[in-house]
């Protein structure tokens, strides 16, 4: 079999006609510069000695080619070009940047504007930055540059709006910068430079065909979506600077956040990957106030959003969980087959002394414990996390700790980057650090480590039958690019099937046998 490589951003796949305004994806100005956005597939078929690093960040940047592809194929196949203003989209970091970007372009497209494929087609731009580690800061400032001086006219918003002195004086031309989040903001600068189009004087205007459905536009393929239950975190981990960016924890109300995933289920999504800054702290800031959805109260809490989820009869992965006593009761709805049985919980570290000094969640608790209760309760559970090698303190006896708890642990994916110092967090001021061959050095064994754990348990799956959501045909090589319930898109791990016939379409669900795997992907045979 064929072992296809994958590009780390996935292009989206093409909408149907009927939902022309409802998907977009945004142009790249360039490859991402970050280690961590290297995608599983790109490390690990072209070089095969080089351990693959799971996406740390679960990065999702996109690029104005990108952002316009969808839009773009299905409006010229059904409307004449219209003379409305274009906006470029450059959208950089996780996906909490992606929803917000999502959200902007969706109102931008509800005043008429549309979505540009190039900088030479855009009226303006809007860059959507990060600033989570220096290495993302850089990449968010080249992007503004490039933006600068392929367009000219840009607006900064993101996370690294926050640093807007910065921003000026590296790119005084910004015409705007906004932080993080900041939709009217972002919408009022653009209305600013680029006024919004008269529809009364547009002759190719159809409001028959320019509705946007109440799902808004999306930059992901259409048979999946990121659903952002709440914004900012009540936690001061040292090494992050996400409060200070995105505020405290502010929770949705559970009916605003269950209209949003009803309206994406019947706009043709099939997955829902639930995410926030601390998914499992849901509510807490609402006191867990009861709303009524679908005429029954709901509290606005995550037990009760996971329930209330599972009803709508559609995957629903969870992300960005702290490992709280109360998850084990979303376990047991994972044992009963209610939810994906996955968790993505973003571990950091083993090391009691450095998780402490981290000021991590939950850092004297016995982790490993909890992975076998939940094991126990639910045995076909994944569990993907994020580690930090190198922190402020870190020993190599600090170290050793964690390696041992990889191999107790066994967990399913594992990505991990190198401590770097992000201007305004705490542990900058730590004692001791680490230098940096030392933080690779310990990077790459981490990696090497986790590689030979993955093909392990991939191993173990050969000869069973697994549901995949097919994500991309290659019709060349008559393969389908799937993932199981174990693979989260672009940060996890394929299904390539082999032999496909023409009646397989990207969103469709297919029951494959497994009958090989590699360190990260598996490879499988579709019977029809």
């Amino acid at each position: 079999m064929s072992k296809t490589s994958t590009e780390s951003v996935n292009t989206t796949a093409a909408a149907p006609l009927s939902a022309v305004k409802d998907t977009a994806t945004i142009f790249n100005p360039a490859a991402p510069t970050i280690v961590q956005a290297q995608s599983q597939a790109d490390v690990s078929q072209t070089d095969a000695k080089q351990p693959y690093h799971h996406k740390a960040n679960h990065n999702q940047n996109r690029s104005v080619a990108q952002s316009s592809d969808v839009t773009t194929a299905n409006a010229t196949a059904t409307m004449p070009v219209s003379a409305a203003p274009k906006i470029g989209f450059v959208s950089l970091g996780c996906p909490k940047a992606l929803v917000d970007s999502e959200r902007i372009i969706t109102e931008l497209s509800r005043d008429g504007y549309q979505v540009a494929s190039d900088y030479d087609g855009a009226d303006l731009v809007v860059v959507n930055t990060c600033g989570f580690i220096e290495s993302a800061v850089q990449e968010s400032l080249d992007a503004i540059g490039e933006a600068i001086s392929k367009n000219g006219k840009v607006i900064v918003t993101g996370c690294l709006g926050k640093e807007a002195d910065k921003i000026r004086e590296m790119h005084p031309a910004v015409l705007a910068v906004t932080g993080a989040h900041a939709y009217d903001e972002v919408i009022t600068a653009v209305a600013q430079h680029v006024p919004k189009p008269n529809r009364s004087q547009d002759a190719n205007y159809d409001p028959k065909i320019d509705l946007i459905n109440e799902a808004g536009i999306k930059l992901t393929p259409s048979h999946y979506a990121y659903l952002k239950i709440s914004e900012g975190c009540n936690h001061r981990c040292t090494f992050c600077i996400i409060p200070s960016l995105r505020g405290d924890l502010v929770s949705r109300p559970i009916d605003n956040v269950m209209n949003e995933a009803l309206a994406l289920k019947k706009a043709g999504v099939k997955e829902l990957l639930i995410i926030s800054q601390d998914t499992s702290a849901y509510g807490l800031d609402l006191k867990y106030k009861t709303s009524f959805w679908n005429g029954m109260p709901l509290k606005s809490k995550f037990y009760d959003l996971c329930q209330a989820l599972n009803d709508l009869g559609i995957w629903v992965r969870l992300h960005y969980i702290y490992p709280y006593p109360h998850v084990d009761k979303v376990v047991e709805l994972m044992g009963e087959k209610k939810l994906l049985p996955y968790l993505d919980i973003p571990f950091q570290h083993a090391s009691h002394r450095i998780l402490k000094a981290m000021k991590r969640p939950a850092h004297s608790e016995n982790t490993l414990a909890r992975i076998k209760a939940w094991r126990d309760i639910c045995p076909d559970i994944v569990i993907r996390s994020t580690f930090v090698v190198g922190f402020p303190g870190e020993t190599e006896e600090d170290f050793q700790c964690l390696l041992d708890w990889l191999v107790e642990a066994r967990l399913d994916r594992v990505g991990a980057f190198t401590y770097s110092e992000v201007e305004g967090a705490v542990a900058n001021d730590l004692p001791d650090h680490v230098p940096e061959d030392v933080k690779q050095s310990r990077y790459e064994h981490l990696m090497a480590l986790q590689q030979d754990i993955s093909a392990q348990k991939l191993q173990e799956k050969v000869g069973k039958t697994l549901t995949v959501l097919v994500d991309e045909i290659d019709s060349d090589e008559n393969i389908a690019i799937c993932r199981s319930y174990a693979d989260a898109p672009e940060i996890d791990g394929h299904v390539y099937v082999d032999d496909i016939n023409a009646q397989v379409k990207v969103g469709q669900f297919l029951t494959v046998t497994i009958d090989d795997a590699s360190e990260y992907d598996l490879f499988a045979s579709y019977q029809g």
